[in-house]
Formats: C-alpha cells, structure tokens, sequence
C-alpha cells in the first residue's frame, strides 16, 4: 500500500506530493486527511495523507511512513476539498491553506505536544457490600473513613480533595484504585431559568424569512441589516434554537475577542455545552479540546473569530457573520482569504443559508441585496423602548482657541451630568499610547523607527518608545539624544494621555482603559468588559475594540475624540471605515429605557460624513460613497487585485515593480487598468522596501493566469518577493 503525502513545508518550491511506502502496521487505519511523520531528507518531518493506494510504479525505492500522529484528528473530506478551493483562490502553498483550518496546537510541525487534559478520580476497588462490611469492622471515625463513605454514595471522587496519606493507605489495603479520565477545559451548562425575549415584528419577520431557507435546504445569502440596538443577536439565537432542534448545526462569527465574550455568555445561557468557541486568546490546550469536541460531534454550534469558519462541524443548517464589514474578516498574510467566502462555500456544500449581519454593511454587500444577488432584510427600530441616540457635532478648532486641546466644554459639561447621574460613559479614541510624535524644538529631530522609517509612539506608563508595526522598542531619554537639549515635544495623543486628561477632569470618577496595551494578558478583555457591565467603573475608555457588539444598559453618552483621523487615512475605504466607525460606536449610548447622546469632536464639522453619521443614515452616505466609487472605478463597480514588490534593495524592488507593471499590461485584458507601481502606504518595514502595483479590472480571463504566472516567476527569486492580494481589503 503507497500514500501521496503533502508535507509541512510552507513554501512554493515544493508545493507537491510525495508518495511513500504505508509499512503493515497501519495499513488499517490510514486514510485520507490524517496527520502524519515522514521522512524528508535527514528529517522527520510531517504531512496530511492526501491519496491512499493499492499499487504504485515506482521508479526508485520508497520510503516508509514513520507514523500516524493523530487517528482521531482528521481533516474531513469537505474541508480537503475546500483547501483546494483556496490554493486556487489566493494562490498559496496547498499546505498553507490546510495549515490555516487547523489550531496551532494541531499544526503540521516537527513538535508533536500531547494536548490531551485528564483528571485524577477514585473509585472503589471492591464492591460496596464488601467496603460496607470492612466499615462495619474499622470502627473508627477518621479521614479514611470519610473518603470511603464519599465513594459508596458518589461511585467516583477528585483524587485532589483528598490527603496523598489517605489515598495511599487505602490504595496500599487496596480497597480503591486511581483511574484517568479525559476532561475538556472549557465546560459550561445552560441557564435553566432564561427568559427568551419575545421578538418583536420586525425580528418575527426576519426569522421566518430565513427559517424557511434552513428547512428547505436553500443555499441563500441574507443581508440582515439593522440599526445599532435593534436585537439582531436575539433573532441569530432563534435561528440556531430551531436549526438544532431540526438536527443541524451553526457557525457565528464576530469579528473581534472583544465581542466574542459577550456573545458566547448568551449562547451559554441558551445552549449549555453544546457550544464550542473558537479564538485566538484561547490557549492551545483550550483550542485542542474545543477542536475534539466539534470532531466528536459533542457540540452543535460554534461562536467564534475569522479562524471559526474552518472548524470541522459536520451537517451544517446555517452560518451567520456578525458585523460583516469588519475587515479583521480578511486574513492579511497568506492564505489571504475572506471569511465571508470561505462561508459561502460551506454554505453551499451544506445546503444552508449564509446570513450577513451588520448595522452598516459594506458597499459591496449592500449593492449586492439592493441588486438582489443577496436577500435583503431590515430592521429599523431599536428592539425594546430603546430610541436612537442624539448625536452632536463639536467643532474643535473653536475649542482649541478657548485652550480645550482634547475635551469640549459641551463634553466636559455632559461628562460631569452622567456621573452626578450614576450613568456610565464611552470615550472613544482610536489610537493607542501617550503621544503619536516626539520631536525637539531645538534641532527638529523625530524619534523614528530605524527598521520602518515612521515615527515611534510614546508610553508614558513604561516610558517606552514603541514601533506598532515591528514592535521595535527603545526607552525614552530626558533630553534629544541628537543636540541633548532639553527641548522635546510630544505632540498628538493616545488613550493613555486622554487617560490622564480624565483623571484630572473628574477626580472622583471609576476610569478603565481598553486597548490593545491593557488587554495583552489572557483574560483581560472579559474582565474589563464584565467589570464595567456591573458599574464598577464609570467611564471606559479605548480603541475602536469598544465600538461594536457591546451592550452596556447604563451607558448614555459616548465622546468621540479626533473623530476624522481615519477619514485623513489614503485608502479608498477610509470614508466608509470611518462612517462605520463612529456609528457603530454612537450606537453604544441609549440601548436600554435611558436616552443617550454622542459627542463627535472634529476639526471638519461640514465633512459630508460626519454629518451622516449625526442623521443616522446610512441611506444619504451609501448613494454618496457608490457614487464617487463609480466614478472613481473602485469596488463594487470594479474588482481589485495588489501586488506588494518587496526587497532589502530600494533600486532592486523599484526594478522590478516596473517589470511587473510591463508585464502586466502586455498580457492582460485592455479593459483592465493597471496603477503603479508607487510606494505602499508602509514603504519601509523591518529594513525592507515595499512598492505596490493595484489592478482595477471587471471581466478577464487573462489575469489570473497572468497572476499565476509572475507567481511561478517569483517563487524561485531569492532576493526579491512579490505578494498577492486579490480583493484587498486596504491599498
């Protein structure tokens, strides 16, 4: 028997299968999609079994399988086909591609860590009737007695509750014995006295519309777009209720960790253990034990991040994607797929409706429902007596004039008012650190990172410098290190500087901080979120971590400081990102019987935008942005393609962003428009140069085989790399 294996190396050049000998021993048990050890030159190395054979011509002698790794993990034929899908899709490694469906503690590595998690128990190593009777003759009352007794009434006891001196005394007259029992480190039960809201008619209206996708089979996308507040999630529960009850499973997605802990608090409370969840603050353990439970069939649904989509449920009834237009849905680096694809694949291969959730879609999704390539359902009210917030617009450069740099007078005052309240406030700043920029005044020097040329964003709380990119790190001097004058400015701002500008606003106020900074250690999102959910702080402050999903009934003002920053971000997308933003975070205030209101502050209170955002409409910003899209030639009129040209060599990665450009326009379509090459936004990274070439195109056939083509060319070029991107989510 012969087996073709796909083995671990992440890379183009060896982008094939190798046959190998399967030795007697396992002959039984290998198939298709199972983990196994090889050797490779002088490794042992491992692969996924892709083809099992009964004969083989072989031209030279092969070599044996060393082992299987895993009978019980094994990629199912579904997502074996799907890896396919992907490698043609992204043009990666097929490897990669099976790599990416797997947890890190299951990857196809050199390190095979037994990620099984047992615990100890006692159990009686005679009968009852006999223990009784050896009790009857102990007469005494002591410890041993007690773990005996415990045994009689409870058959098995946690061996950890009990002395080591007492176990082995009773293990030495051998009347227990230790066994090992296999546990799951995330166990959770449902709550047996949830209340399930009633849905009201909008909700009702939703739910039957796509119930009647999942009981007919129908492989249809829905566009479930609602405004912030207006109970999407309450429909989602409905939905999965019944697509159990008829036997399937689900898959939800939510965009960021944040999200996901409130989220899967409800779903605990409906499903109980039939709930697996899936993200990357989970330890490697937890995801190995949550991955054995989806294999086993243990569990129904799945709640989780991007990396969700591939976790192996088998007859699937629906897949939902909760705040769709988030780009964190786009994997960045290779395989650089969209989870909103992935899904629309299972969806089909299961027979199940795709659902698309989101207060504001992105334009290509909104184009397709109103085109009625997607199915298109609207919620307009707030589900509840919850009104939409009242949103105010403060033009900064007249506070700047009275001395206000980062708070208004108007959000200082309503500051103040919410707290003499015992009401809770958001304050949103998407940028992290103390400062973005320290320069001298006396030389003009700029601390800037040495790898990346950009400027390095200062920490007060550890006096640190740091590069958000590459993370290169130096601690901060008293004096400029280049005229040693005493003479540096810290221009601009970050959450810790607002930080401190809260604290002495309002001295007797509870502040919390969110950001990517507080939120390092595991568990620190949840405490944070579920420490402000109980009012034991007033006022949370972050990044945009904290403008989506969150449901806090006592928060009725939401301040967003330097609302237009993104809006000055060179991307096609920045008006929508930005729109996105400060209306998912307005829709943080006033989500229970309390009214809320929002502050934007902003140094351009006329932009066409902001003053969307204030109405509530998303109607006025969606006819504006596709029709500047159009004209522009930009998605969803037309598909995009980047191509990132990298090397350590200015002159040599310009070169050859040039040939590419030549290269291009001689084999691809006329109607196609090629840009560039230009520097990409991040030119200079890790001592690297970037150059970036955007294809626009509509209908060509000739581009992915062009594609493909400079793809080979660049696989066997050892100092220049080239990256592509196919339907980016930046540029």
């Amino acid at each position: 028997m012969y087996a073709e294996i796909l083995i671990e190396y992440p890379t183009k050049k060896i982008d094939k299968y190798f046959t190998y000998k399967v030795p007697e021993n396992i002959q039984s048990k290998i198939k298709r999609g199972m983990k196994v050890q090889v050797p490779f030159n002088t490794k042992i190395i491992n692969g996924f079994v892709m083809q099992v054979m009964d004969t083989y011509n072989a031209e030279y002698e092969l070599k044996e399988i060393v082992s299987l790794v895993d009978e019980e993990l094994v990629l199912t034929e579904e997502l074996m086909q799907l890896g396919l899908k992907i490698k043609e899709d992204t043009l990666c490694p097929l490897i990669t591609a099976y790599q990416t469906m797997l947890p890190s503690s299951l990857k196809i590595k050199d390190n095979n860590t037994n990620y099984n998690y047992y615990k100890t128990y006692l159990i009686l190593n005679k009968s009852k009737e006999e223990v009784i009777s050896y009790l009857d003759n102990y007469h005494k009352q002591n410890l041993q007695t007690k773990l005996l007794n415990d045994l009689i009434a409870n058959d098995k006891v946690n061996k950890k509750d009990y002395s080591q001196a007492v176990v082995k005394a009773l293990k030495d007259k051998e009347l227990i014995q230790e066994i090992k029992e296999q546990e799951y480190r995330i166990n959770k039960v449902s709550k047996s006295d949830l209340v399930k809201h009633k849905l009201n008619e909008e909700q009702q209206n939703a739910y039957d519309t796509i119930i009647e996708s999942v009981l007919n089979k129908q492989n249809d996308t829905y566009l479930l777009e609602g405004i912030t507040g207006s109970g999407k999630t309450e429909v989602y529960l409905n939905l999965i209720d019944k697509v159990i009850k008829e036997g399937k499973t689900a898959i939800m997605l939510v965009p960021e960790i944040t999200l996901t802990m409130q989220i899967v608090e409800r779903f605990y409370e409906w499903f109980g253990s039939s709930v697996a969840i899936f993200h990357s603050a989970l330890s490697n353990g937890e995801k190995y034990d949550e991955y054995l439970k989806i294999m086993r069939g243990e569990v129904s649904v799945v709640v989780g991040t991007r990396s969700a989509i591939f976790t192996p449920l088998k007859n699937i009834g629906i897949i939902i994607i909760d705040e769709e237009h988030s780009d964190t849905f786009k994997q960045d680096n290779m395989p650089r797929y969209h989870a909103r694809e992935i899904a629309k694949e299972r969806c089909a291969y299961h027979h199940a409706p795709l659902v698309l959730g989101s207060a504001t879609p992105t334009l290509e999704t909104r184009a397709r429902a109103i085109k009625g390539v997607y199915k298109h359902i609207y919620l307009t009210k707030r589900a509840g007596d919850g009104l939409l917030p009242e949103v105010k617009i403060i033009d900064m450069l007249n506070e700047v004039k009275k001395g206000n740099f980062i708070f208004s007078e108007e959000l200082i005052n309503e500051i103040n008012k919410k707290l003499e309240a015992k009401e809770q406030v958001i304050i949103l700043l998407n940028r992290r650190g103390y400062s973005t920029t320290i320069n001298c005044a006396y030389c003009g020097f700029t601390y800037k990172c040495p790898n990346c040329d950009i400027t390095l964003t200062y920490h007060k709380s550890t006096n640190n410098l740091r590069c958000h990119y590459c993370g290169y790190t130096i601690k901060k001097e008293d004096k400029c290190p280049n005229c040693h004058e005493n003479s540096l400015n810290y221009l601009g701002m970050g959450t810790e500087k607002v930080e401190l500008e809260l604290q002495k606003l309002f001295k007797e106020a509870r502040i919390i901080r969110m950001d990517q900074d507080t939120t390092s250690k595991k568990g620190s999102h949840e405490k944070i979120i579920e420490s402000f959910k109980n009012h034991e702080y007033d006022i949370l402050l972050g990044t945009q971590m904290i403008s989506k999903g969150l449901d806090f009934p006592y928060v009725t003002l939401v301040g967003i400081i330097n609302a237009d920053t993104s809006l000055n971000i060179p991307d096609f997308r920045s008006n929508e990102k930005t729109f996105s933003l400060l209306y998912q975070a307005s829709g943080r205030a006033g989500r229970s019987s309390l009214r809320g209101s929002v502050i934007i502050q902003t140094y351009n209170p006329d932009n066409y935008v902001l003053k969307c955002v204030q109405n509530n409409d998303f109607n006025n910003f969606y006819n504006y942005e596709m029709n500047i899209r159009k004209i522009m030639k930009y998605p969803p009129y037309y598909y995009l393609v980047g191509l990132k040209i990298i090397a350590n060599d200015y002159n040599l990665a310009l070169e050859n962003a040039n040939k590419i450009v030549d290269y291009l326009k001689k084999h691809i379509d006329n109607s196609s428009i090629v840009l560039g090459p230009t520097t990409a936004s991040l030119f200079k990274f890790n001592n690297t140069y970037r150059f970036q070439i955007v294809v626009k195109y509509r209908f060509d056939d000739k581009l992915i085989a062009s594609l493909k083509e400079l793809d080979a060319i660049y696989i066997n070029e050892p100092k220049v790399s080239l990256e592509i991107d196919i339907d980016p989510m930046h540029i």
